[in-house]
């Protein structure tokens, strides 16, 4: 089964545990640092490809009373935002299953626009981004944030690292999406008709014990199990023991106390004129 969602084309992630396991460990504070400044109580934020929540959540506390909206093409994703948002006991924040490219709010809805790893995944990303355009009052934030697969770097050498980062980029060039996508970004939102965008760029390293360990078996774990197995499969570019094989590099390096992991990201802060 191929993960197809709402956005027009398959997702290369998929829900796997492994996936919404990654997605959980994100925060305001380490995804979204680059916005949190030009955020002020009371403004109505839309969290736009949500997953888990969890980044929604610490915004809707930053922006209280301003009311918050998380929108997923995934239902589950959706049922564990909501359920976050309970044990957080927050009042000013709601999940809905949605669609990025025709969002069910009315034009000039919302403050803030916010969309983390979401446009390296869609085959229109400008599109996406004239419908979050829509949804802005005037004078309204975009802030959007991308990883770019082709800037990642680490060491030791690891050729199974090397295959794996190939095989993502032939996975989501088949599935019509961007991987190098952090580097377009600022080209994208320019396009989308947004104005005074400001581009900027940050980490996530993975360089200790622990990081390296969970980095890398997710990793492993995404390799052989999620939906990135099975597009592989599918598409013919690699085969089970392929798949093995690059798992098995992963950990290998998560071991290597010599081991250093740095996913670069970009992010753009724009304005709907």
């Amino acid at each position: 089964m191929l993960y197809w969602a709402a956005m027009g084309g398959p997702y290369t992630h998929g829900h796997h545990r492994s996936v919404l396991a990654s997605h959980a460990r994100r925060t305001a504070a380490n995804s979204a640092a680059y916005l949190l400044p030009r955020l002020m109580p009371g403004m109505d934020l839309l969290d736009v490809g949500c997953g888990p929540g969890t980044i929604t959540v610490d915004l809707a506390e930053l922006v209280a009373p301003g009311a918050v909206v998380g929108v997923d093409a995934a239902p589950a994703a959706v049922a564990e935002a909501d359920a976050l948002r309970a044990r957080r006991g927050l009042a000013n924040v709601s999940f809905r299953v949605g669609d990025v490219y025709a969002l069910s709010m009315d034009d000039g809805s919302f403050d803030v626009v916010h969309a983390h790893q979401v446009l390296q995944h869609l085959p229109n990303p400008v599109g996406a981004l004239v419908e979050m355009r829509r949804v802005l009052r005037p004078g309204g934030i975009l802030a959007v944030r991308d990883s770019d697969y082709g800037g990642f770097v680490w060491a030791p050498d690891t050729p199974e690292l090397d295959a794996w980062n190939s095989l993502y980029h032939r996975i989501t060039a088949r599935n019509g999406a961007q991987a190098n996508a952090g580097r377009y970004l600022l080209g994208w939102v320019r396009q989308a008709g947004f104005v005074d965008p400001v581009a900027t760029s940050s980490t996530w390293t993975f360089a200790d014990q622990d990081s390296r360990g969970w980095w890398g078996e997710s990793w492993a774990e995404r390799v052989e199990h999620s939906a990135f197995a099975e597009h592989a499969l599918a598409y013919g570019l690699a085969d089970r023991a392929e798949l093995a094989r690059i798992a098995a590099g992963w950990r290998r390096w998560a071991t290597s106390p010599d081991g250093f992991f740095a996913a670069v990201h970009a992010e753009v802060l724009a304005r709907r004129g």
